[in-house]
């Protein structure tokens, strides 16, 4: 089976194509024109396509994979960037329009946990979708356009929205890499919020494993949560790195506020997923 990964220099995408590997599976990488591919990815197809200025048979050119694992979207962490409905969006519908009207039969596109909005508590995939900031509105109308797209073509969607990942590789403006930077500099103390906020997290090796799975069993899924389905106080998330690492940081609460993008507790339900997951 053809498997290819686009974004996969990315945080996630890295992960995601050493998860193939495990499996024995050689991705085709789909990388934009001015990205470097890892060394340790060289074995490996790797196909130059600009998404904005997609190529004439971009689908044959990309070996005509069976499986698509779209992870690319630009813009972030920037998520209040008009960016994200004005360039991004009809950008990455084209993009996967053409690739289904030529043959592409199994779609995974990976959206956010944005989408639910300002919605508090367990937030499962029959919920209304909800977005109140681009970035989130910007993928849950993505995938309406790829549901739309199966009325007339009939290929396989999952979506998978993402809670919050952790890990090696991750941005350096995240949490857990914020924190070991403070302690590599011997910094007495780490500035966070409150940290009374609940969340969703799940470290990426994990996330990785599920994405492939998803996309690998070759069925219509649908709206999938990516997430633990347990929810965790920052504070004490942050608490348990220091620990299990024998760090020794004191965390000053409250320097900075709460964001405003996103509810004080939210988490993912996990059932749907572990019944896609058992199906496969």
């Amino acid at each position: 089976m053809k498997v290819a990964v686009t974004g996969p220099t990315g945080f996630v995408g890295r992960h995601v194509v050493r998860e193939l590997e495990l499996r024995s599976i050689s991705p085709i990488l789909i990388c934009q024109p001015s990205v470097e591919i890892p060394p340790a990815f060289a074995r490996h197809a790797n196909v130059q396509i600009d998404l904005k200025e997609m190529p004439a048979k971009a689908f044959d050119l990309m070996g005509q994979p069976d499986v698509l694992i779209h992870l690319a979207w630009g813009g972030l962490p920037n998520y209040k960037s008009l960016h994200h409905f004005e360039d991004e969006l009809p950008a990455q519908y084209r993009f996967l329009k053409t690739l289904v009207e030529s043959g592409l039969k199994n779609l995974l596109v990976t959206g956010t946990c944005f989408e639910y909005g300002m919605q508090s508590g367990p937030l499962s995939e029959h919920m209304e979708a909800r977005p109140n900031n681009p970035y989130g509105f910007a993928k849950d109308m993505l995938r309406r356009q790829l549901e739309y797209l199966q009325q007339v073509t009939q290929f396989n969607l999952t979506w998978t929205r993402l809670f919050y990942l952790y890990g090696e590789g991750q941005a350096e403006n995240s949490l857990l890499p914020q924190l070991k930077r403070a302690v590599e500099r011997g910094d007495r103390i780490f500035k966070m919020s409150d940290g009374e906020q609940l969340r969703d997290y799940l470290p990426i090796s994990e996330v990785a494993k599920l994405l492939v799975s998803l996309a690998m069993a070759g069925r219509d899924n649908g709206v999938v949560n990516v997430c633990s389905g347990k929810p965790i106080s920052v504070r004490k998330l942050v608490e348990g790195w220091i620990r299990e690492n024998g760090w020794s940081i004191d965390l000053n609460l409250g320097h900075y506020p709460y964001p405003d993008y996103e509810p004080m507790a939210f988490w993912g339900n996990r059932d749907k997923l572990t019944q896609c997951v058992k199906a496969r």
